[in-house]
């Protein structure tokens, strides 16, 4: 590919209209946003108060104390005046956050709509308001510092509703200000975009256009592929090159290097399966899952880690020998060598270099992790929005290029509503194609204009063989609504949860800059003896994914650590979860998550937080703050004076390290906290397992080759089919195992192709 030099920044993308906001009355909006007002209010001097309603007022003399004091603790303070400018902003008055708060309630189900509308109502009558907050006056007509109390007594109330709803209000207000106020991002210096911002040339992918019409079209291929994901893109690539006709699927679309990275706005409406808002079905925990061309490999963060063995040997244990032989490897090493993975070329940022440096002072095992960069450095933070450079091998960069040159076509925009059996198959199902719906782009190749003002046909694609490669959420969805009965499909579902630590540091890390997971550590991965534990990994770093559950105890604290992105880390403690959710479909279709960390998964959640707190300490860590509500941020006392002789002879100043009492005391208190939501806010970007591999249909979806025990002629091939949870950054275990599958598909086809020229050559 080469590469584009005119563009100084992505060409942006329009969003879709906003509809009408009639899911909420008046009055609910109203309640709405004086709960958000509480949060993150316009917060003055006293002297300067011009609302006494709307406006957080703080004593002259305090207000004058915390700008010392906070410039204290900033390597680049803001100026008195921009301190003030942003402190009396609010998010109310920012009519880009009004917006975007909008368009994600029209991203929710319905359900949720009326679940919270339930709740505003609830908060408006008497009895109601003095339930929830020992007040009969509504919560809109109260002033802002009894709605900030209102806040924090939810928050510390024993009744879970209560921190439940503030956990909701908090993080959404939080997440939505981040993204939206452009004084926060302009004095943390985050702009977005590099200096030197060169996309890289389009790959034309030549997608497969319907004219409008009533009756279904029809086509044939050999194989169809419905996803364009890694598990997907792999097989189109195999099979393509062994001779086979492909066609390629997907729901999403495709976007060129030249919109990337989008804007958050963007991102979630055309990159992340619910617009960016998905989550469990208890609200507690946002789930990103890619949803556009190329999957998750178009959102990843090129961390391309390799299944360990005793994950490998649990697999084959379970009736799997597979995954012990040197052909599992061979599968492995050639999706990484196609990608140029490697940790040759890394430069580590900040937060990586913290884990690196930092296990290695506490005698913990720490790595690299490698990159599917194609054998280059690839310096870039931005890929959690689309990589603009292509220097991240995914999808839309090798598998599926390859897999065109090799004749495969491809459709954007398609959604499979069902696979097609062969009605004459009375005892034994045998799949032979899909039927679904496609979406066209609009006449000049936009997708913001309704979906009722763009072309829609049904089509249905007969095959030889159909590959479900759309997701560990999407996968079992499609197998139910086609009538296949096993019963593992949509359990078995795991996440690799997570939890976040934050942390300041005596220096500018921006940590945005700079590749986003390069090291990895692994000394906690194995704490039952039985392969289940963590890995502690830095976390993604724009600012709205640092500080959108960042822990709130009262506004101005809040503001006032926002301002300090600049100098903040966050790393993730990572489980293999032993325990699992399920999937399944919600009456508008789509997937609804019952998923929660189990006891026995949150133990082990919880050694990784303290083990990363232990990790910010050694490296010098000013603040640290795991993200837990009840839970105080340790901060780092002031250094001690100078030694004297007196004190050397009597073996007091030496470096205790992480036995400082101060911090061993503040760290007995992180290990014996309730570790649970609300009061922790767990996250998770890894599905994995709905569709299990099995040694039998009484222990998996698919058998040992990718094929449903089922159905002849349809398999499964992407991250659902892993028996359990990989444990490590489930893309490259993915691509390996779809590598397997599609090579045993090519097999598989050849043989037929043989039998039946055999047939005709004997006829004739």
């Amino acid at each position: 590919m080469g590469v584009t030099h005119h563009l100084s920044a992505p060409i942006p993308l329009q969003l879709p209209e906003l509809g009408p906001d009639t899911y909420f009355t008046q009055t609910q909006w109203k309640t709405l946003f004086a709960l958000i007002d509480a949060v993150i209010p316009s917060i003055v001097a006293e002297s300067a108060v011009t609302d006494r309603k709307a406006q957080l007022k703080i004593p002259e003399s305090q207000y004058a104390e915390t700008y010392e004091q906070f410039k204290k603790s900033m390597i680049s303070p803001p100026s008195y005046d921009q301190f003030q400018e942003y402190l009396k902003a609010s998010p109310l008055d920012n009519p880009r956050f009004i917006e975007q708060l909008k368009r994600t309630f029209q991203g929710i189900p319905a359900g949720s709509q009326k679940q919270l509308a339930g709740m505003l109502d609830l908060l408006e009558t008497r009895i109601g308001a003095l339930v929830a907050t020992g007040y009969c006056t509504p919560i809109h007509e109260q002033p802002v510092h009894v709605r900030e109390g209102i806040i924090k007594s939810w928050n510390a109330s024993w009744v879970t509703l209560w921190p439940t709803v503030a956990k909701s209000i908090m993080k959404m207000t939080k997440l939505l200000f981040a993204q939206t106020s452009p004084l926060l991002l302009e004095l943390n210096g985050y702009s977005g975009i590099t200096e030197d911002y060169r996309p890289s040339e389009a790959f034309d992918f030549n997608f497969m256009q319907f004219e409008a019409g009533s009756e279904v079209e029809t086509i044939d291929t050999d194989v169809v592929i419905v996803g364009s994901g890694c598990g997907g893109a792999v097989c189109a690539k195999v099979l393509s090159e062994a001779g086979h006709k492909v066609i390629v699927v997907d729901k999403g679309y495709y976007f060129p290097p030249s919109q990337l990275p989008m804007t958050f706005e963007a991102a979630g409406e055309y990159l992340y399966e619910a617009k960016g808002a998905l989550q469990n079905a208890s609200g507690t925990m946002p789930i990103l899952a890619g949803s556009c061309w190329g999957g998750g490999g178009t959102v990843n963060w090129s961390a391309s880690l390799q299944p360990q063995g005793f994950v490998r040997q649990e697999w084959a244990e379970e009736g799997l020998g597979f995954f012990l032989t040197q052909e599992f490897q061979h599968c492995l090493d050639r999706v990484s060598d196609f990608m140029g993975v490697s940790d040759a070329h890394i430069r580590h940022n900040h937060r990586a270099n913290v884990l690196l440096n930092g296990a290695k002072k506490l005698g913990w095992t720490a790595k690299p992790a490698p990159q599917n960069t194609g054998g280059t450095e690839h310096h870039c933070g931005s890929c959690g929005s689309g990589c603009s450079s292509s220097g991240k091998k995914g999808p839309n960069v090798t598998w599926l290029p390859a897999a065109s040159e090799a004749g495969a076509k491809f459709i954007e925009g398609f959604y499979a509503s069902e696979i097609l059996f062969d009605d004459t198959q009375k005892r034994t199902k045998r799949a032979v194609g899909i039927l679904g719906t496609w979406t066209a782009r609009d006449k000049d190749g936009n997708l913001h204009t309704p979906e009722s003002e763009r072309t829609k046909r049904q089509v249905r694609i007969r095959a030889k063989k159909v590959i479900v490669a759309c997701g560990t959420l999407h996968s079992p969805l499609l197998l139910m609504r086609s009538g296949l009965k096993n019963r593992h499909i949509g359990k078995n579902l795991h996440l690799h949860p997570v939890a976040h630590v934050n942390a300041t540091f005596d220096q500018e890390t921006k940590g945005w800059e700079g590749a986003i997971l390069t090291s990895v550590c692994t000394s906690f991965e194995n704490l039952d003896g039985k392969g289940h534990g963590v890995k502690v990994e830095p976390g993604g770093m724009t600012p709205y994914l640092l500080l959108y559950d960042h822990p709130w105890r009262n506004a101005l604290q809040w503001k006032l650590d926002a301002l300090k992105c600049r100098q903040m880390g966050t790393w993730i403690s990572l489980a293999r979860d032993r325990d699992t959710g399920r999937v399944y479909a919600g009456p508008d279709g789509r997937p609804v998550i019952d998923y929660t960390p189990s006891a026995f998964d949150r133990k082990h959640i919880l050694a990784g937080i303290v083990a990363t707190a232990k990790l910010c300490y050694i490296e010098g860590a000013t603040e640290i703050w795991p993200l837990i509500q009840n839970v105080p941020s340790f901060v780092r006392p002031a250094k001690p004076e100078p030694s004297t002789p007196e004190t050397e002879v009597e073996g007091h100043d030496f470096d205790q390290g992480i036995n400082d009492p101060a911090f061993a005391a503040w760290i007995r208190t992180l290990e014996n906290t309730n570790f649970d939501s609300p009061n922790v806010g767990f996250s998770s970007a890894h599905q994995m397992g709905t569709c299990k591999m099995g040694a039998s249909p009484d222990k998996g979806v698919v058998d040992p080759n990718g094929r449903a025990w089922e159905a002849q002629n349809l398999y499964v091939a992407d991250a659902s089919v892993f028996p359990s949870a990989s444990g490590v950054n489930p893309m490259i275990t993915n691509m390996g195992i779809a590598d397997w599958i599609a090579r045993g598909i090519s097999r598989d086809l050849k043989k037929e192709d043989s039998a039946v020229l055999k047939n005709v050559l004997y006829e004739e």
